[in-house]
């Protein structure tokens, strides 16, 4: 038990690390309704981003803001793909992950990891700092930043352009019918989901002090599985929308908490991918398990009431 309370603060921090990532999934996922893989390939676009930045002098806060616009470049080019090329978008967001493993490894120098030391270097975050009680606790800044995050996007999708990229994920037909531009709405949707992710891979790339080229690799399992615990466990009571994306991101909190249980129990670390998909899969079946059971109960209750 002691030692799950050491490593619990470290796994809240990159659960909100990751929530971050999380949330621009559910954007695609279910505001947009699309299914995008380029997050594997822009998480880690941004983290060497904002880890070369860092590296050539550059504030850590511009770096963040470079790694959200590289992050809106990906999906851009997923979204011309599929709106204008006709390429179905998991296909498109597999073009896109794809070539940006080239990219990333030029933005990188060519070498497939890049490290920063939070000795020579300003970092908004690290791991160092994740067991002190101080202003310099990642979890701090995690919190704030994922509060003003939730708070923009629930204020965007309040807007006029908003409901129209939600209503463009909940009913294109319907909405082209109302004269919106599904196509725009689309990119506009993949790009601010890429921005967030590779804003998470540049706060991920800080908090682990370094950049790797295989560090998206799985991401979109990840954030699927922050998406579905957060409506599994919170669907109930979170309705609102901005109640809706804390639930993301407590998601990913919970799936980290849960792998950090897990690994503790002894499992070898090379299972993580296969742990990863078996806790996925299981919240993924709660829903159909849960629906079934109630099913059953509801067609028991109407043979008792013939009888």
């Amino acid at each position: 038990m002691g030692s799950l309370l050491n490593a619990l603060p470290g796994a809240v921090s990159q659960g909100l690390i990751w929530g971050i990532m999380a949330i621009g999934v559910y954007i695609t996922f279910r505001v947009l309704d699309v299914a995008d893989l380029t997050v594997d390939g822009s998480l880690a676009t941004g983290g060497a981003t904002c880890i070369m930045l860092i590296r050539a002098g550059l504030n850590p806060w511009i770096a963040l803001l470079a790694a959200f616009a590289v992050g809106m470049a990906a999906g851009f080019i997923t979204g011309i793909l599929h709106t204008k090329c006709g390429i179905p978008a998991i296909l498109s967001g597999i073009l896109t992950q794809l070539s940006l493993y080239s990219i990333n490894l030029r933005i990188m120098d060519s070498k497939a990891n890049q490290p920063v030391s939070v000795d020579k270097y300003p970092l908004l975050i690290s791991s160092r700092h994740v067991s002190e009680f101080s202003i310099e606790n990642p979890i701090l800044l995690m919190i704030i930043f994922s509060a003003v995050v939730i708070s923009a996007l629930y204020w965007f999708f309040g807007t006029e352009k908003g409901c129209s990229v939600r209503a463009t994920g909940a009913n294109p037909n319907m909405a082209r019918a109302q004269g919106i531009n599904t196509n725009s709405n689309i990119i506009l949707g993949l790009m601010l989901s890429n921005g967030l992710v590779a804003t998470s891979g540049a706060l991920l790339a800080q908090f682990q002090g370094s950049a790797d080229v295989n560090m998206g690799r799985g991401a979109i399992v990840i954030g699927l599985a922050a998406v579905i615990i957060g409506e599994v466990v919170f669907g109930k009571i979170f309705k609102s929308f901005w109640l809706t994306l804390l639930a993301v991101v407590i998601g990913a909190v919970l799936y980290y908490i849960v792998l950090q249980i897990v690994l503790m129990l002894g499992l070898n670390t090379n299972d993580l991918k296969m742990i990863t998909a078996i806790i996925v899969a299981v919240f993924l079946a709660i829903p159909f398990w849960k629906n079934k059971l109630a099913g059953k109960r509801l067609g028991k209750k109407e043979v008792s009431g013939d009888a």
